[in-house]
């Protein structure tokens, strides 16, 4: 199951080799939110591993983002003492500024804005182009 939030990057780490096959990046994002009257901020660390530690390249800190996550839970035990590990390991970002991609904006792909409209009287032939 996957889930998504949007708020401000805070902090970007770099990139830690773990071994020799694996690798991580955290990043940090600021959620606030207002609860009855009162503003509650949260600063949630993100993982990617492996090939996607380079998706927080690209986004400044500052900037609102919107982070799409997966929960891992993980149960680990050193000399007879148990304990559990929570990752939000983090696989896709987008930018949520007023004019990025994937920020209510509509995709420019270099073509003509217009729409073609089978009502309209053609003139010369009945192509559309």
């Amino acid at each position: 199951m996957s889930f998504e939030i949007t708020g401000k990057l805070i902090v970007k780490y770099n990139t830690m080799q773990r071994s020799e096959t694996f690798k991580t990046r955290e990043f940090v994002i600021e959620k606030s939110e207002d609860i009855n009257g009162r503003i509650i901020t949260n600063y949630i660390k993100f993982q990617a591993v492996q090939d996607r530690t380079a998706i927080v390249d690209r986004f400044n800190e500052g900037e609102t983002v919107k982070v799409y996550f997966n929960i891992k839970g993980t149960r680990w035990e050193k000399d007879g003492r148990v304990n559990y590990i929570t990752n939000l390991d983090a696989w896709r970002m987008e930018s949520m500024m007023q004019g990025a991609p994937g920020a209510d904006a509509q995709p420019n792909y270099g073509g003509s804005q217009e729409v073609y409209n089978p009502t309209q009287q053609e003139s010369g032939d009945d192509l559309p182009f």
